[in-house]
């Protein structure tokens, strides 16, 4: 028990000495939100990997896909690593970088107030990022409840105050730069820490090969018929299973906190790095993750699922570990947990500070004002995620994975499109950026209303999500065709960022 309390202490000393060391960054809102946008590859992959991966991913997730899915759950972190961080930098990062710069913008919301020349479409896109980011960051805390239950046998809540508390400090101290610091340090500890863990677990069974075999032998016709599903390549349901890759890979492409990332990328060479480093990162921790979780069977029956619900299977393949690594088990959910929990009240706070009150409803806010309103912001986001956290807690609401998939497919629904065909299409209309909102926000909330009116196949909120997303690709450009033509000045003024000629070094092309 000392040997852990003292890791906690070390862990938490050592991110609220980076939060201190980094002040210096963050002494205006360009520096305190972006970083000043010179953040380099290894900071930004890591920001980005670790803002994407939490206990949402390693406690909820993880459990209750590898328990349906089994070893073919593995899909997920290798669509997380080729589609939502691969993919994503080589689609989204350079365009993102070059336009947001261009068009001067330091959020989402701001990005499409100015690409299409409409500040209510700001306003509308700021409100879904407050709505919708506050489930996202309450469900963060959950995964850590039965861990430190199981490590420290301490009340939950006294970990949520702890984690929120400690948090709040690094992130008003230094801004952008501080959580990106703490994030690369978070990532380390990640890295090793899933290896170490899957090697033990696993050698609990025999080894990999005992624990496949393990795995193979066992039957639940409640969820399939045929022998061996559980250890199969593409599991028991591969359409399902598709759903869960493309809800959590492609979503990451209109999430405002994962997008705001490449926002910062100091150079050219900061993107082919961090191309490479985030999608090895991703590889290691979603795979590894996912993998771990399609051996849940082999430590949970049934009843214990019935009884305790799907967030009960990890901490039950840890209990077994020696006290060491379910220390570093606990490090490896807090890092994952509070780098997402850093990232997202950042987003929140500099989308309602510069997006909603900023012109608004405050007319005249010089920067200074602009900082404080952000750390004030702070403060209440994680104060309000806390309590629903805590309210959640008592209750036992919901499954982690249920509140992820609704905030996750409305913010990727309404977003993702939108800010895609902004970046490479001058024919998108504000219309059909309205139209891809309301869609994407409507058949969420449609679902976590009145999920049985919809047909069966959309009554699951990961299944409708992904489905939002996918819709979105189609209805942006359709209503595009079909509405006016936007303004051929504006549109040609934003793509002018593309257009300006640069000189390199012969080592970086051969020219003509």
């Amino acid at each position: 028990m000392v040997l852990k309390v003292l890791m906690l202490v070390v862990f938490f000393a050592v991110m609220v000495f980076v939060g201190f060391k980094c002040r210096k960054h963050a002494v205006d809102v360009n520096g305190f939100v972006l970083g000043g946008r010179s953040v380099g590859p290894w900071l930004t992959a890591f920001a980005y990997g670790t803002s994407y991966f939490s206990a949402v991913i390693f406690i909820g997730y993880a459990g209750q896909f590898g328990w349906k899915y089994g070893i073919a759950s593995t899909w997920i972190g290798l669509g997380n690593a080729f589609l939502g961080s691969l993919l994503a930098w080589v689609v989204l990062g350079r365009r993102t970088r070059l336009m947001t710069q261009h068009l001067k913008s330091a959020t989402m919301p701001e990005f499409f107030g100015k690409r299409y020349n409409s500040n209510a479409l700001k306003i509308g896109a700021s409100i879904i990022v407050f709505i919708f980011l506050i489930p996202y960051t309450a469900s963060l805390y959950n995964g850590l409840s039965r861990l430190f239950s199981m490590a420290f046998n301490i009340d939950y809540s006294i970990c949520i105050v702890a984690m929120a508390v400690l948090t709040a400090v690094y992130v008003i101290a230094g801004g952008y730069m501080a959580t990106a610091v703490n994030d690369f340090i978070q990532g380390i500890i990640m890295l090793f820490g899933i290896v170490a863990v899957i090697a033990c677990v696993l050698m609990q069974k025999g080894g990999f090969m005992a624990s496949l075999s393990q795995l193979a032998q066992i039957q639940d016709s409640a969820a399939t018929d045929m022998p061996g599903a559980f250890a199969s390549f593409f599991g028991p349901d591969p359409f399902n299973l598709l759903c869960v890759v493309i809800l959590t890979s492609l979503g990451t492409w209109g999430l405002p906190q994962m997008v705001q990332k490449f926002y910062s990328i100091k150079n050219e060479k900061a993107i082919e790095k961090g191309t490479i480093i985030s999608t090895f990162f991703a590889i290691v921790v979603a795979g590894g993750c996912y993998f771990l979780g399609g051996f849940g069977r082999l430590f949970a029956t049934s009843e214990q699922i019935a009884a305790n619900g799907f967030d009960s299977i990890i901490p039950s393949m840890m209990s077994g570990l020696p006290d060491i690594l379910i220390g570093v088990v606990v490090i490896l959910v807090l890092s994952a947990s509070m780098s997402t929990l850093s990232s997202l009240v950042l987003t929140s706070s500099s989308t309602l500070t510069l997006d909603l009150i900023k012109g608004n409803i405050v007319k005249d806010m010089d920067g200074k004002k602009q900082l404080i309103c952000i750390r004030g912001f702070i403060v209440i986001f994680i104060l309000i995620s806390a309590v629903i956290a805590i309210l959640q807690y008592k209750s036992n609401v919901t499954f982690i994975a249920q509140l992820m998939g609704i905030s996750w497919g409305a913010l990727a629904g309404a977003f993702l499109a939108p800010f895609i065909y902004g970046l490479y299409w001058k024919r998108t209309t504000k219309t059909a950026v309205w139209v891809a909102f309301i869609f994407g926000v409507g058949i969420m909330v449609w679902n976590m209303l009145f999920k049985t009116t919809l047909p069966a196949v959309l009554q699951s909120p990961i299944n409708c999500g992904a489905f939002a997303m996918v819709a979105g690709l189609i209805i942006v450009p359709v209503v595009s065709v079909l509405t006016k033509a936007p303004e051929k000045k504006l549109v040609d003024d934003a793509f002018t960022c593309y257009e300006e000629t640069v000189s390199v070094h012969k080592k970086d092309s051969l020219g003509d």
